[in-house]
């Protein structure tokens, strides 16, 4: 079960068109055609988590108008008994009046002001009281006067001490976070909280340390919307995004904290989970308004991004198999332009075991291997080639000339290298336990084919 904490909106639309200029004043006049409630903000990522198939409960304070917030969360068949109402509060309503796909003016009723300590305590209650069936807690800050500093605190002593994971999309005043599990601020948030303008990738690794030590957080994860996502956690990650065309990012921060928690609920991989989230964002931010995630499962299962790893990143993916009792299998290459002799070679080789982990040499290393104009394709281009076959369960890219480095890290069960290599030493045979020698396919190699290309074959 999954936890939802904050500030809950109702996001109102008004779709229609607009053919005129009013004779009132220089605005358009839009013709509605249809309207209609959305659940918003804290809201959102409810939503998102019930498309996801989590199993959801609530917990905020809304004011006048509940029965419109009510309803829209009773009919996605959530809980409400979490929800309290103050009169003196007005529930937040966001008005979007758009024509022809553009949105042409947004309007506002809200309350802001800090919710008192009676409710603060009814809200701690209702957690603490579900707390052994809630596997992830969810604080989604709008700063519009739930997540107070008092209660966010309270929440997260609570989080810590049975031990819950809790992820927080905050706002401009992180004090409130100090001590959390993971935050997820966008960009802009960073460079609040940092107190520096982010320029380049050297500035968000500054930053990034910087917030993630002074809050003593387990985790900081960075949304940096076309670049995709930064995490720093033991060590600093990035994840590329995967949209392709960015329209309206509305709903797209509560996308990422509904699919990120969704996934963690299940799992402990935060890489996976960080494309996941990828994946359900840029479905998001495609389109307009705040959709639901109806691609992302296809996306994601597009993506193999997640199986590029670093050195550090292997060797423990490495122990972690081999405490499952996996039998490991490792080779490597240039894998310049992948033809059918590379994918038959790499079946047979991933038939001798369980998990099969490729090295691969980066740009420079096969200039030197191979001279200035024999790398053709980028060592990132060959790794994602690699990643994408079935059969390739890992792929690492390395600078040495030789793999011996990584063949350290991941200590395989078996080494394996082409026939080849018959009656020659094979860099990395003093590690693993033992060395498989697999004929290539006759005729099929890269030099072929480049050979043929400069010929006009």
């Amino acid at each position: 079960m999954i936890a939802v904490i904050g500030d809950f909106m109702i996001d109102h639309y008004l779709w229609g068109k607009s053919n005129r200029i009013s004779p009132e004043a220089p605005v358009p006049v839009v013709e509605v055609e249809k309207e209609e409630d959305r659940l918003g903000g804290a809201g959102n990522v409810v939503n998102n988590l019930i498309i996801l198939g989590a199993e959801v409960i609530v917990s905020s304070v809304i004011g006048k108008n509940s029965k419109r917030m009510l309803k829209l969360l009773e009919e996605k068949n959530v809980d409400t008994n979490g929800i309290f109402i103050d009169k003196s509060r007005e529930t937040i309503i966001k008005s979007r009046v758009i024509a022809s796909h553009q949105q042409v003016i947004r309007y506002d009723k809200e309350s802001i002001e800090p919710i008192s300590e009676e409710y603060e305590e009814k809200i701690i209650e209702f957690l603490n009281n579900n707390i052994e069936n809630i596997e992830i807690i969810l604080l989604s800050d709008y700063e519009k006067g739930v997540l107070t500093k008092s209660l966010t605190q309270k929440i997260i002593k609570l989080a810590n001490r049975f031990n819950k994971k809790l992820i927080i999309d905050p706002k401009k005043d992180f004090s409130k976070y100090i001590n959390a599990w993971m935050i997820k601020p966008n960009k802009k948030e960073l460079e609040t909280a940092a107190g520096m303008k982010i320029k380049n990738k050297d500035d968000l690794i500054k930053a990034g340390w910087k917030v993630k030590k002074e809050l003593n957080l387990d985790y900081l994860l960075v949304t940096l919307s076309e670049d995709g996502m930064a995490l720093f956690a033991d060590k600093f990650v990035e994840v590329p995004t995967l949209a392709k065309e960015v329209y309206d990012v509305t709903g797209a921060g509560d996308t990422v904290l509904a699919s990120l928690g969704y996934y963690l609920s299940k799992s402990n991989d935060l890489i996976k989970a960080m494309h996941f989230a990828n994946a359900a964002a840029a479905v998001v931010v495609g389109k307009l308004g705040s959709e639901e995630i109806k691609e992302t499962e296809k996306r994601i299962d597009n993506n193999v991004d997640y199986k590029i790893v670093d050195f550090n990143t292997i060797e423990k993916i490495a122990n972690d198999l081999r405490s499952e009792n996996k039998k490991i299998v490792f080779t490597n290459g240039c894998f310049d332009i992948l033809h059918i002799g590379h994918v038959k070679y790499l079946q047979k080789a991933k038939a001798l075991g369980d998990k099969l982990i490729v090295g691969v040499n980066s740009n420079e290393s096969v200039r030197r291997l191979k001279g200035p104009k024999r790398q053709v394709n980028d060592e990132y281009d060959r790794a994602y080639l690699l990643a994408s076959l079935e059969v390739v369960d890992y792929v690492v890219i390395f600078d040495e000339d030789t793999p011996y480095e990584l063949i350290k890290k991941v200590k395989p069960d078996i080494l394996v290298k082409g026939a080849d290599y018959k009656g020659k030493e094979v860099v990395g045979s003093n590690i693993a336990k033992e060395v498989k020698l697999i004929d290539f396919v006759e005729g099929k190699s890269t030099t072929k084919i480049i050979k043929k290309v400069k010929n006009g074959e």
